[in-house]
């Protein structure tokens, strides 16, 4: 008999489907993830970092940024990241999302 999956099981699969929709979609800037989500892929891999290290498996803040953007970060900047605009910049300034 199959045994319906966990909660941990259910919840890493949506981690995962949510990091690949965000290595997917290099268009979306991470600057307007922070403007609309208050979160972007830099918030998730310090997540992922900080559960690593209360599991007794301390990473790197670059090797989770690897987890989450697929490359190492400085590839992925240089790949896809674009300078923001002035009101995109002024729209994070005045809301000051922090994870």
């Amino acid at each position: 008999m199959d045994q319906a999956p966990s909660t941990t099981e259910l919840e890493a699969a949506a981690f995962r489907r949510l990091r690949d929709h965000l290595r997917a979609r290099t268009d979306v800037q991470n600057i307007d993830l922070m403007n609309l989500a208050g979160f972007c892929r830099n918030c998730l891999s310090n997540w992922y970092a900080e559960a690593s290290a209360e599991a007794g498996q301390p990473l790197s803040k670059e090797a989770a940024r690897e987890i989450v953007y697929g490359m190492p970060y400085d590839e992925w900047r240089a790949l896809h990241q674009r300078e923001a605009s002035p009101a995109t910049q002024a729209a994070f300034a005045a809301s000051k999302p922090h994870d």
